[in-house]
């Protein structure tokens, strides 16, 4: 189901490829590993990629080699420049545009994913008391201008600060996150379980994490299988190759796509209701 910004229904935060021009497979770049087949420079149009934009072995992605495909996401920034920054014109019959789409693309990426966080502080603020007038004013005020940045010109998007921008909503989020964590009166947790806790491999199955705050911990290949993850903090988390199946995330804290993705599940496992089971999960 197509998500929108909350208060902003221009402002696209799932990606809808038919209204691209392929811009994550030509405007960015990747090298070879055991996400990506072969060695893409930026700006360079992926080997796979067809003239109508469509990729040539999509169905098969992940056995070509190209998991790192399957796993990435938008947050609808491709269609937003395509259609909103350009017009609708596409950088193959205007080759002219080619190098301002391009250069306007990742930024605008940036842009739409911290929206994405915002648009769930919004929600978290309106279902819960708890989270302070000062969050909930400041989470408004940063969405308001994350969405004037994300529409300016190509060329005026090269001087956003996008650092500084991570920081201050990275703070706000913060208070968000401790506010909402603290009202759902989770247990405490065991100190290795903090923001940045080197969990690779970790087992943490059938265990109630709940409330917990893994913002940036490293969860590789982390055993989470039939774990209890409601209102724990995971953003910035690396879940790549983590067991979910099972597991309930139907209340956790600044999940994206890109995570669930990256990690591996099954149809028990319970999601935030605006987040879908990868396909992928079920080969």
């Amino acid at each position: 189901m197509p998500l929108h910004l909350t208060g902003h229904p221009g402002v696209p935060l799932t990606a809808d490829c038919s209204k691209c021009f392929a811009l994550c497979c030509s405007a960015l770049g990747f090298e070879r590993s055991s996400d990506f087949a072969h060695d893409k420079p930026i700006g360079q149009a992926c080997r796979n990629l067809a003239a109508d934009f469509s990729c040539t072995i999509h169905a098969k992605l992940r056995g070509e080699g190209y998991k790192g495909c399957t796993v990435f996401d938008c947050f609808g920034a491709g269609q937003q420049v395509a259609q909103r920054g350009f017009g609708g014109r596409s950088w193959t019959e205007h080759p002219e545009l080619k190098p301002a789409m391009f250069a306007a693309f990742p930024v605008v990426r940036q842009l739409h994913e911290v929206l994405w966080y915002l648009d769930e502080a919004q929600r978290l603020a309106a279902s819960s008391r708890s989270v302070p007038a000062a969050a909930r004013s400041a989470v408004l005020a940063l969405t308001t201008e994350t969405v004037g940045l994300a529409r300016l010109e190509p060329e005026g998007l090269a001087g956003a600060d996008l650092e500084g921008l991570r920081a201050r909503v990275g703070a706000v989020l913060a208070d968000v996150s401790t506010a909402v964590r603290k009202a759902a009166g989770g247990p405490r947790h065991p100190r290795r379980l903090a923001p940045g806790a080197d969990l690779l491999g970790a087992d943490l199955a059938h265990r109630s994490l709940q409330g917990a705050n893994l913002r940036g911990a490293y969860l590789i290949a982390a055993d989470l299988t039939g774990s209890d993850l409601q209102h724990v903090d995971l953003l910035g988390a690396d879940l790549r190759d983590a067991r979910l199946q099972g597991a309930d995330l139907s209340h956790a804290l600044f999940l994206t796509p890109m995570q669930v993705a990256a990690a591996t599940g099954d149809s028990r496992t319970r999601l935030p209701n605006r987040l879908e089971i990868p396909g992928h999960w079920q080969d």
